[in-house]
């Protein structure tokens, strides 16, 4: 079997449910969006977060999924990332993103997503790092971001980062790895693997 064969097969077999081809498609958009501007419009998140509620409420994935069950998952994917963007080291669009994923996998499923997506950010940091050759600078960073942290949190009770102070590397779309990591586990998943 050849690679565009079996891409086809792997694509057949996880849209099964509309639910996941219609998340597979906005992930696409916004990786797409995040890779060529850095941002993710809005549409992409407001319209899909939409979709998956609506959608998940009056077609339940599952006959215990009761209609708390995408909220759940919406809230989860916001709220995992809302603390990323409040230190600055993430954008709204990414916390909305991971939003409409939870939206879509409810809470359960939005755990893993989450995990896999935090392993996709680290390999494409690592990549981006190891290519850029700001890797020395990316550890300093990282090094400098948790003794102020710390530091802050000992002197005042609230952990506090000022990456304004450090010396930027450049930028990474998170919209990317949030696309990759629920794709990854959505075929994880499929192959009963999670």
């Amino acid at each position: 079997m050849d690679e565009t064969a079996f891409f086809f097969e792997l694509l057949g077999m996880l849209v099964t449910d509309p639910r996941t081809g219609v998340l597979l498609a906005l992930l696409a958009a916004a990786a797409v969006c995040d890779y060529r501007t850095f941002r993710i419009p809005n549409l992409i998140t407001g319209g899909g977060i939409l979709f998956a509620l609506v959608y998940n409420t009056v077609v339940p994935p599952d006959w215990r999924a009761g209609w708390t069950w995408a909220p759940a998952g919406m809230l989860l994917g916001f709220g995992a990332m809302l603390p990323m963007y409040a230190i600055g080291t993430m954008g709204a669009g990414d916390v909305k993103l991971m939003a409409m994923v939870g939206a879509f996998l409810g809470f359960n499923a939005t755990l893993y997503a989450l995990l896999f997506c935090v392993i996709a950010a680290g390999i494409a940091a690592l990549v981006f790092g190891l290519r850029k050759r700001v890797m020395g600078r990316m550890l300093a960073n990282t090094g400098d971001a948790m003794r102020g942290m710390l530091w802050s949190a000992v002197a005042s009770g609230t952990p506090r980062l000022q990456p304004e102070a450090m010396q930027s590397v450049g930028k990474l779309a998170y919209g990317i790895s949030i696309a990759l990591g629920t794709t990854s586990y959505l075929v994880a998943q499929q192959f009963n693997l999670v």
